[in-house]
Order: structure tokens, then C-alpha cells, then sequence
């Protein structure tokens, strides 16, 4: 059936419980099938696989994708294969389900890559896998407890857009029309077309594959793999001598970091994210590493880990340079640009508090909808009982002050409050942003160790950010009819089915599962190469070393150099006034500080690969928009979202494989 809702009349004047009525009258569907056996397993193994193409993701750009209309269009297709098959074909609230479980998989990936990370790189120390999933599972629990509370205002009575998630309903209403569903199959084919490319790609090129399939099954006495360096020809040209070694401040740009590679899952996530992004992404990666570190070099400022550049011996590399100089005014632009883009936005404060004030008269007498939303009073004591448990956590296992651990529960709720809010109004998560109201708070009233900024900033932000995102998720159920309770059971199995799946991942794909200490080399450099830069854990770390450099005393002042502090200046500024220009000609200003901030942190070539992706659906868009219904329309822009989908599943799903190998095999 075509989706119904309310009027912005009815929306602006009706009561809740007339809301509530209508809903359960019009839109409700008890009686279809929703949280079946398969579509509970069929969400937990997508969930599995999406989360695990989000921690590669992750670990490579600090983003966390949304799974939520590719887990529709892959259970779509998958159960229409079945049908044909003989299989009862899934019901539109079954998809439903299986993508609320998938996505809620997917958001498990966020603080692995973030505060977690940033956390055993300060103590230099490996948590146990099972504490890291424990913990992780309790703070989503406590998101979905947090959200379903506030369901009942931003979704039941006020009747938010939460852009994406109307985004997942749409499509999923018209996938289930007979005329949208050869529209469905056809992107459907598309994600599978790139996914196998992108696999078959990073297959050949996987060194531990073909060692695998050359030396020990054939018995070559060697093996090739396809070499994903764009520019290894020309080197070729300069070790024969036809070609002069390319130097900036007398170093090898090599050593700067610049050397583009193949990547389909960093050009599948530049198509997701646009040409400005990328543009600016680009921008600050160039500024970096062509133009500042090379003066900085020059200058001395930077000097080389080994060797000397007199002698042509230097040694430098990005994380080097990084770590020792750039990271500090990568991380300003990025933390300023948020902030401001937060703080500019004072309707998303008055909206966030304005529900907690309001009239007798609009509080309903009579709850229509009790029997299927999730009881509030499992809420009330939840929230208490578990947050209890999360303080317990935070002293025993990270040291965080009882007083402190349990200043963030409070905390938690007016984040939740603020990030739903603009989750609700613009489908953005200012999880980023969040995160350094509890890092600067929490870290100025206890500097001695990092675990009070990096560790309640986990348990406040991310239970923040889970909630606000599990409200996007919960929007399509609500445009369909859904039954609340069995949303709320979903997300569940998604948060463990995501724990279980990535955590090991982790610990694996990273090398955490043979750290050890003795070997001289510390959490970071084992997690962190030139393929995986974590650049949101740097972030989060970045601030925590911030914070203790500001009130750790006097001695941790002498972390930032004369220019350090100088370049911080100089790039918040930058940061503040572009921002400004940003908001102030409504996101037509062409740059993006906080981007431009990310592209110092992140790998020069994942930098480019992702502009070379924006760059190509950009052309696609502008050269077939104007020709709607063709075959390349309905392929170049109707299946963008999942072409770019499938090229990141493939080449993540691919790789991480090709790591497996080497651990498990090879080893």
C-alpha cells in the first residue's frame, strides 16, 4: 500500500494519543509477519558481514557507513531468488527487520575504531576481547533503552523526518510494489556486478591469496600478485635510470607518503559521500603533505625517525610525520569545524529540551498503543540499573573515578537529547562533536590518567549516538507499521550479532591477538600501518593528549612545540572561519574544514582514491540526470548508493579474507 502520514496540520495540532489512534488505525499491521526465524537470521549473518566491511571501513577512514537500504536490497534479492525457488517470499516488515538488526550490527563497529582504540593506545595496554564486548554490548543496550522513550515524542508525536531513515521506508514500499520491483532487482545486480569487480580485484591482488594458491598448492617457487600501486611503473623507469627520483625538501616523496593505490572500497566510499567532501579531503591531504611537512622539514621542524637527508638516507613515513607534528592541527580543524557546526545551530538545543516541559492537558490519559510499544517502565528501571552496571565497569576496569563514572550518566541523557535532535531534523549524527563535551569536561576535572576523558566520552557519546541513530532505524518501522517491541528485540539481536562479529575482527585483522609487550612495539604501531590509519581513534587520543597538555600541569606543556601551538592557531581559525562561510551560505561555500582536517589525518591515497570515486559519479550524475528512464540513468544514478555498496562489501569482505590467510594459514 502507498505510505500514509499525517498532514503538517494534523502533526502541529492534533494531541499524541490522536496521533497514536490514526496510526494504529491507518498504518499499523498486526496481523504481518515481522520478527520471523529467518528474518532474525538472515539480519544477524548481513549484520555479521555489513559490520565487519564497517570496521575495515572504519579502521581505513574513521567513517562508519550505514548499512541500513543495503541490507534492504540484499534480503530483497535474496528472497526473491528464494520465491523462485519455492520459498515464501519475505514480507515487507520482515525486510524491515532484517535491516533494523543489520544496521543496528553495523553501529557496533563505532567506538572499536574510536574511543576504544584511542584508549589502549594511551595505557598501551590490549583490553581482553571479552571485556571489550561486554562493555560494548551494555552501552547499546543502554542506547536502546534511551530511545525508545524518546520514540514516543520525536517519532509518535512530533513526527520527525530522520531523512535516512524515510529514505530505507521509501524504498522498501516501493521494492514491494510489482511496479518497482524489477527497479529493486536491478540494483540489486548492480551491488552484486561491483562487489564481484571490487572482490575479483582485491583477490589478485591479495599477496597472501596468491602465496597461498601459487607456492603452496601449485609449488612455485614464488608467487605474483597484481601490484595495486598506480605509480610502480615509474619507479621501475627510475631504478633502470630512464627517470629522475621525484623529491620534495630533498626527501622521497615516497617517504611523504605520496603513492596512490588501488582501492575500490575507498572509491566506492568517495561515491557515497560527494564531490565537496572529497574535494576538501583531497585539499587537506595535499596541504599536508606537499606543502606543509615538506616545510616543515625544510625547516627542521620535522626531523627524520632515522638516516639524514643530506646523505639521501631519511626515513620519515606518514604516521612518523603525522604523530610527531601534523596530527595537532588535523585534529583542530576537525574538532573546531564541528564544534561550530554544532553550536550554530541553536534550534536543535530548543528542540531537544523543549519536550520536557509541557502541558498537563497534552499528556494522554489513555495509551493506545501500550500493548505493542515497548513498556516505559522496562526504560525507567533499565536506564538506572544499567547505567549502575556501566559505573561499576568504568572504576574496576579503566580506573574512572565513582564519582566521575557517574556524572556521565546524566551527562549521557543531554547528549542523547541533543544528538537525536539533529539526527531527527537532518539525518545527521554529530557523534564526533559529542564526544569532546565529556573529553574536555571530565579531562579537566581529572588529568592524571586518560581513562576519565577517553572512557566516560565512550560511555556518554556512543550510548548518545547509539540511541539517536536506533531512532533513524526505527523511523521506517513506523511509516510501515511495525510492531515497536519487536524493533526493539531486533536491535538487540543486531548489537550482539555486530559485538560478536567485529570484536574478534579486531583483534585479528590488527594483531592484537599477539601483542606483546615485551617486543618493544606498542598498542599503536601494532593497529596502525599505512593500509589502516584509524584516523577517529587519532582523533579521540589527539584530544585526550590535548587535554592533558592543557590541565595535566606544567610539565605536559612541553608536548607541543613553539610551531605546534602556532599551527593549532593558525588552523582553528582556518577552521572557524570557513565553517562560518559554510553555514552562512547554506553548505554553497565549496570547502569543508572538517574534512580538509581528516584529509591531513587520513593516507594520502585514500584521500584520492575516494575523490576519484566522487569525482566519477559527479561526471555520471550531471551527464545522465537529464535522462531519466535510460538504462544508464537507471544505473549511473538510481543504483549509485548500491554500486558504491557493493564495491566497498567486495573489496572489504575480499581483504580482510586475504589477512585471515595470512594469520591463520601462512602462519
Amino acid at each position: 500500500m502507498a505510505l500514509q502520514q499525517l498532514t503538517p496540520e494534523q502533526v502541529r495540532t492534533w494531541t499524541r494519543e490522536q496521533k497514536d489512534r490514526w496510526w494504529f488505525t491507518h498504518v499499523y499491521r498486526g496481523d504481518m509477519a515481522q520478527l520471523t526465524l529467518r528474518s532474525a537470521l538472515t539480519g544477524f549473518m548481513l549484520g555479521g558481514l555489513l559490520s565487519a566491511t564497517n570496521l575495515y571501513v572504519g579502521a581505513k577512514t574513521g567513517w562508519t557507513l550505514g548499512v541500513g537500504l543495503t541490507s534492504v536490497i540484499l534480503a530483497f534479492a535474496l528472497y526473491r531468488v528464494f520465491a523462485r525457488l519455492g520459498a515464501r517470499d519475505m514480507t515487507i516488515l520482515e525486510n524491515n527487520c532484517t535491516q533494523s538488526i543489520a544496521t543496528a550490527a553495523g553501529y557496533m563497529t563505532m567506538p572499536l575504531t574510536s574511543g576504544i582504540a584511542a584508549y589502549m593506545w594511551a595505557t598501551n595496554q590490549v583490553l581482553p576481547v571479552w571485556q571489550i564486548i561486554v562493555f560494548n554490548v551494555l552501552l547499546s543496550i543502554l542506547g536502546v533503552l534511551v530511545a525508545f522513550p524518546m520514540k514516543r515524542r520525536f517519532i509518535n508525536d512530533e513526527q520527525h523526518p530522520f531523512p535516512e531513515g524515510r529514505a530505507c521506508g521509501v524504498v522498501l514500499d516501493a521494492l514491494y510494489h510489482s511496479a518497482e520491483a524489477a527497479k529493486g532487482m536491478l540494483q540489486a545486480k548492480a551491488l552484486a556486478a561491483a562487489a564481484a569487480i571490487a572482490g575479483f580485484t582485491s583477490f589478485i591482488a591479495g599477496e597472501s591469496y596468491m602465496r597461498l594458491i601459487q607456492e603452496k598448492w601449485l609449488g612455485f617457487a614464488s608467487s605474483w600478485h597484481l601490484p595495486v600501486k598506480l605509480d610502480g611503473w615509474y619507479y621501475w623507469l627510475v631504478e633502470k635510470g630512464y627517470a629522475p627520483l621525484p623529491k620534495l625538501a630533498g626527501v622521497d616523496i615516497r617517504q611523504l607518503a605520496l603513492s596512490p593505490g588501488l582501492d575500490f572500497a575507498m572509491i566506492g566510499a568517495g561515491g557515497l559521500m560527494g564531490i565537496r567532501v572529497a574535494s576538501s579531503l583531497l585539499l587537506g591531504a595535499l596541504l599536508n603533505f606537499v606543502v606543509v611537512a615538506p616545510i616543515m622539514i625544510s625547516l627542521g621542524e620535522i626531523q627524520p625517525r632515522e638516516g639524514s637527508i643530506e646523505a639521501g638516507t631519511a626515513l620519515f613515513g606518514r604516521t612518523y610525520i603525522l604523530n610527531n607534528w601534523a596530527l595537532w592541527y588535523g585534529i583542530t580543524m576537525m574538532v573546531v569545524a564541528s564544534l561550530v557546526a554544532l553550536f550554530a545551530r541553536p534550534e536543535v538545543f530548543v528542540e531537544a529540551f523543549r519536550g520536557l516541559r509541557r502541558r498537563k492537558a497534552d499528556v494522554e490519559r489513555d495509551d493506545v498503543l501500550r500493548d505493542i510499544e515497548l513498556p516505559l517502565k522496562i526504560s525507567w528501571i533499565g536506564v538506572p540499573v544499567i547505567g549502575a552496571i556501566g559505573v561499576w565497569m568504568l572504576h574496576s576496569w579503566f580506573g574512572v573515578n565513582w564519582v566521575l563514572g557517574a556524572a556521565a550518566i546524566p551527562m549521557i541523557l543531554v547528549l542523547a537529547l541533543i544528538a537525536a535532535s539533529s539526527t531527527a531534523l537532518t539525518g545527521i549524527t554529530p557523534s564526533g562533536s559529542l564526544s569532546k563535551i565529556p573529553q574536555f569536561t571530565f579531562g579537566a576535572l581529572d588529568a592524571r590518567t586518560p581513562a576519565p576523558n577517553l572512557m566516560t566520552a565512550v560511555m556518554s557519546s556512543e550510548v548518545a549516538s547509539n540511541a539517536s541513530n536506533l531512532l533513524m532505524d526505527i523511523k521506517p518501522g513506523y511509516m510501515l507499521g511495525a510492531k515497536p517491541r519487536q524493533q526493539a528485540i531486533g536491535h538487540v539481536i543486531g548489537i550482539f550479532a555486530g559485538a560478536l562479529a567485529a570484536t574478534p575482527l579486531l583483534f585479528v585483522l590488527f594483531g592484537l591477538n599477539n601483542f606483546d609487550p615485551a617486543a618493544g612495539k606498542s598498542v599503536a604501531d601494532t593497529m596502525v600501518s599505512e593500509k589502516f590509519a584509524f584516523p577517529a581513534a587519532l582523533q579521540w587520543k589527539g584530544v585526550s593528549d590535548l587535554v592533558t597538555a592543557i590541565f595535566g600541569g606544567p610539565e605536559a606543556g612541553k608536548l607541543l612545540t613553539t610551531s605546534i601551538v602556532w599551527s593549532i592557531a593558525i588552523a582553528g581559525f582556518a577552521a572557524f572561519v570557513m565553517e562560518v562561510l559554510r553555514i552562512r551560505t547554506q553548505n554553497r561555500f565549496p570547502l569543508s574544514p572538517l574534512a580538509i582536517g581528516l584529509g591531513v589525518v587520513l593516507p594520502p591515497d585514500s584521500s584520492f582514491m575516494m575523490f576519484c570515486g566522487a569525482a566519477f559519479f559527479w561526471y555520471a550524475g550531471r551527464r545522465f540526470r537529464s535522462q531519466p528512464g535510460t538504462r544508464a540513468h537507471s544505473i549511473w544514478i538510481d543504483s549509485q548508493e548500491p554500486i558504491c555498496a557493493g564495491l566497498i562489501a567486495g573489496a572489504a569482505l575480499v581483504g580482510i579474507g586475504d589477512i585471515l590467510v595470512k594469520v591463520f594459514v601462512l602462519s
